[in-house]
């Protein structure tokens, strides 16, 4: 197998992890270096990240995750956020284009209008939706990252939304799409990874 095959087929969610491991700051940031690279619509970048490492904060996500194990034997815990209102960014994002000649200040305002009127238009379910869409490609790239580098990790879903916005005081903006849980897996219990169907069952061509 090739190095990007082999991460694929060995990253799987850890449903434990060994206890009394920190992760730093510097590899979890070694991570996010990789990380930012992942694909957002119109490059507005909208996953935002709460890493979670302090034992009273991370016992109030405990207590929001439905007290889930694995949250407190993890290394630390990465809050995977959306941001409804990314396309208000794009002035920023746009102006180093702007600046190397890429864009004349015709075609940034431009392109500024066109985003702004793209997600305005829809309305807020739609941004919500990107939001959670493109978290979640972000959250994807983290998690084979973190395997690349060493790392276990566990995508999860179980968790009251309104005590985690609580807990970590996040502004309206911020939709919570996920937890990812990262540390080393005890495997003294680990099962068989789960059936994958074959391709035939989840591809069609037409």
């Amino acid at each position: 197998m090739n190095d990007f095959e082999s991460v694929v087929k060995s990253r799987r969610s850890a449903s434990k992890f060994k206890q009394g491991i920190d992760i730093s700051q510097k590899e979890l940031e070694q991570i996010f270096s990789l990380v930012k690279f992942a694909p957002s619509a119109y490059n507005l970048q909208h996953a935002n990240y709460v890493v979670v490492t302090d034992p009273l904060m991370k016992q109030k996500v405990y207590d929001a995750s439905y007290k889930q194990y694995k949250i407190q034997s993890s290394s630390a815990v990465i809050v995977v956020l959306g941001d409804k209102e990314a396309y208000k960014d794009s002035a920023k994002i746009n102006e180093g284009l702007f600046h190397l000649g890429f864009f004349s200040k015709q075609e940034l305002d431009s392109e500024v209008q066109q985003v702004t009127h793209f997600y305005e238009e829809r309305g807020e379910p739609f941004k919500r939706d990107e939001a959670i869409r493109n978290a979640s490609l972000s959250a994807m790239l983290f998690m084979l990252t973190a395997k690349e580098q060493g790392w276990d990790t566990c995508p999860m879903i179980g968790f009251e939304a309104y005590k985690l916005i609580e807990a970590l005081e996040l502004e309206e903006r911020f939709v919570p799409v996920m937890l990812i849980t990262i540390g080393k897996e005890d495997t003294s219990s680990q099962r068989p990874r789960g059936y994958r169907k074959p391709i035939g069952e989840f591809v069609k061509y037409v």
